[in-house]
């Protein structure tokens, strides 16, 4: 299962892993929105992401502007796949892009 979610004191650890596609999206937003629900903090780690595509980038996009407003800031653990899905999706602003490594050509 490419999404995970762990909790503990510190709140709720959603762990997004290997190849994370469309057919991850559904399970991914129930996830996320159960996180956003539960009021304690949310962190999304992206750091095992293999592979992810825009509509993925999309959500975690959308929960990212959420959790803002909550004064969170979910995205971490950047994966160079991940950072370079969003650099070339035209996702610059991405939470974690530039925390990658990798520079833009």
């Amino acid at each position: 299962m490419p999404v995970t979610i762990d909790q503990s004191e510190a709140g709720l650890l959603v762990r997004v892993e290997g190849q994370c596609t469309v057919t991850a999206a559904a399970e991914l937003k129930s996830r996320l929105l159960e996180g956003l629900a539960s009021a304690q903090p949310l962190r999304i780690d992206l750091a095992g992401a293999a592979e992810i595509d825009v509509s993925l980038l999309q959500l975690l996009w959308a929960v990212a502007r959420e959790a803002a407003g909550q004064d969170q800031a979910p995205v971490s653990g950047v994966s160079e796949a991940a950072g370079r899905t969003a650099r070339e999706a035209g996702f610059d602003g991405f939470p974690g892009c530039r925390a990658t490594g990798g520079s833009r050509g």
